[in-house]
């Protein structure tokens, strides 16, 4: 078994970051940088043996290894899968792929802002609602493989940063994270959860006036959430479900999950919830247990 944990950490690694123009690939490729990684953008995926090969003669400077891919490739992007799956049968180089994207409203809205052309539409003939769709569409492909899917919609460039630097920077990359947030229906489901459970069945603080500009990390909110029976089933039976699924996750190769608590405005019950199975959960599983709450300080004004 040791001999088997030392052969992982002597591994190469190599992160491979995709997803839609205008998510955040270039400022996560400068922040892999910062915390020590070796990067490259716009990789033509033809190249990444010669790149692996490379990894693999132990250079210390390529210990680890981020790559940038988009559709700047072309043509090219094409073979990105095929090339990935070589890869991932040899023994000497890690290979992860992290997908970014976020909602086609604000892809428009800070395209609008840079003014820049869309990698799809350069010659003009293409609106740019049509190339951001044409894109989500030849992307499908490379988002089913990925091991890290980060939907940027919400998240300002620090905070994007932020949880780049969580992840990756005191950590190996094939060690296994688990992120509860919560979040609020009204604004949106968490496009990057894996598993989506709906609190709004639950008692609601929001009709109790004192309680009503708090949030679920408040005491007096999150005792009111947790007071009720159905409160303590559904947590009851949510972590057995959890303690069973988990291993299996990461059994099977998954380097994060994502645990997305819902209700209505997802100011109070969520976040009591999320902050209750995130405790929960870090002090069952040796894993990296985060807490996140996307939409708490849109409700109740509180700054995020």
């Amino acid at each position: 078994m040791v001999n088997q944990i030392n052969d992982e950490m002597s591994k190469s690694e190599l992160l491979v970051v995709t997803g839609l123009s205008g998510a955040g690939k270039s400022l996560v490729i400068q922040c892999l940088e910062d915390i020590g990684f070796f990067c490259v953008d716009n990789l033509p995926p033809i190249l990444l043996p010669k790149l692996v090969e490379l990894m693999e003669q132990g250079n210390p400077s390529l210990q680890k290894v981020a790559i940038a891919i988009d559709l700047r490739g072309k043509e090219l992007f094409k073979s990105l899968i095929d090339e990935i799956d070589v890869i991932k049968t040899r023994n000497d180089v890690i290979v992860d792929v992290m997908f970014l994207e976020a909602t086609t409203e604000k892809l428009i809205s800070r395209y609008k802002e840079s003014r820049r052309a869309h990698p799809l539409n350069q010659n003009g003939q293409m609106s740019l609602i049509d190339s951001i769709l044409e894109e989500q569409q030849l992307l499908s492909n490379i988002r089913s493989i990925a091991n890290y899917i980060i939907d940027t919609t919400e998240l300002k460039p620090k905070e994007l940063k932020e949880r780049i630097k969580r992840h990756f920077a005191d950590e190996k990359m094939n060690s296994f994270s688990i992120n509860v947030t919560s979040f609020g229906f009204k604004h949106g489901i968490q496009k990057d959860a894996d598993l989506v459970f709906d609190v709004r069945f639950l008692p609601n603080p929001y009709y109790v006036e004192d309680l009503r500009p708090m949030t679920g990390e408040d005491e007096a909110v999150y005792n009111y959430v947790m007071k009720w029976k159905e409160t303590e089933t559904f947590f009851e039976k949510l972590m057995d479900l959890l303690i069973f699924m988990i291993p299996g996750y990461k059994k099977e190769g998954k380097s994060q999950l994502v645990i997305a608590i819902g209700c209505t405005g997802g100011q109070h019950r969520s976040v009591a919830l999320a902050k209750r199975i995130g405790e929960e959960l870090n002090d069952i599983f040796d894993y990296n247990v985060y807490v996140h709450h996307r939409d708490a300080h849109i409700e109740s004004g509180v700054k995020k």
